[in-house]
């Protein structure tokens, strides 16, 4: 069995709350130059690329930066910056809820993504708070969707990730939600909804098997109702994408805001934030891993459907 050797640290900071990217030159390869490797590792990247990057002493390996030249070394590492494509600022402020020396407890506005994913890299929540506040080791101990608001839990340091992210996997922590969405006068509530829910890669919606083992538990509860809608308590005893959205759209009354379920609609422009998902993570609560304390956090956020005149839950 191949022993792994751990990477060491990478001689590039952040740009912007973000890693650079890290590759191991393969044990086995046999290419003559460094160069030549990337040339057919990452074909996506025209060769001009490379050599302009090599040229400038952009691309980082053990012992400083490779000349264009560099002969490849079976086992090597190397570190560079991808160049990072223009994105459309989330115009929302992120409120740091919490912070000591452990945790860093954040309330996240609507469309913005916990962390990079995809087309979102810079205007996310993680490469924010990294750069901002100048914590480069933060991690997140769970994700919150892009498209829902509230509250989310990051950890400052490395050698204590694992300790919050298995609070989590363990299913200790205490999760409610809030969302507003039509109201039903013939559905009785509170309900529990068990179903097995599964998400494809790819595909932006998650569905469910209706003779599956349930994966995934939701209860739904009824605050109040007005004008037609109502204001709904939620409470996740699983984690799986998009539960919330998809149990409340299976019950007949889908979250205000939602572009899908319970149909997928266009794809919004970048800039359009005028319609958010009618989603809030309220509470997050838990026992502490490390100190012991009983700790509960609650967002400062409220859901625009709702009428203002009404009560928070």
């Amino acid at each position: 069995m191949r022993r792994r050797h751990p990477a060491p640290p990478s001689p590039l900071p952040q740009r912007q709350g973000i890693d650079p990217v890290r590759l191991r030159l393969p044990l086995d390869g046999n290419w003559p130059t460094v160069r030549a490797y990337l040339a057919e590792r990452l074909p996506a990247v025209p060769p001009g690329v490379f050599d302009a990057m090599l040229a400038d002493g952009e691309i980082h390996g053990e012992e400083g930066p490779l000349a264009p030249d560099t002969p490849y070394r079976p086992g090597g590492w190397l570190w560079f910056h991808r160049e990072l494509a223009p994105e459309v600022p989330v115009p929302f402020a992120l409120d740091v809820l919490h912070r000591d020396e452990r945790l860093l407890v954040v309330d996240k506005p609507h469309f913005l993504a916990t962390t990079p994913r995809g087309s979102h890299v810079t205007e996310t929540a993680l490469a924010r708070l990294r750069h901002d506040l100048d914590l480069p080791q933060l991690s997140p101990a769970h994700r919150l969707d892009r498209l829902t608001a509230g509250l989310a839990l990051f950890v400052v340091h490395p050698d204590h990730r694992g300790r919050y992210q298995q609070l989590f996997a363990d299913r200790l922590v205490h999760k409610e939600y809030q969302a507003i969405a039509p109201y039903r006068a013939d559905l009785a509530l509170p309900t529990t909804v068990r179903s097995h829910i599964v998400k494809e890669r790819g595909i932006i919606a998650a569905h469910e098997l209706p003779d599956a083992e349930p994966n995934a538990e939701s209860r739904i509860e009824l605050v109040e109702h007005a004008g037609g809608v109502g204001r709904y308590r939620l409470l996740p005893a699983t984690g799986r994408t998009h539960q919330l959205r998809l149990h409340m759209s299976g019950l007949g009354i889908p979250i205000l805001g939602d572009p899908v379920y319970p149909v997928v609609l266009p794809e919004r422009a970048p800039d359009d934030f005028s319609d958010p998902l009618q989603l809030l993570a309220s509470v997050l609560a838990f026992t502490d891993p490390i100190t012991g304390a009983e700790l509960r956090f609650t967002s400062r956020r409220t859901l625009a459907a709702w009428p203002p005149a009404s009560s928070p839950v």
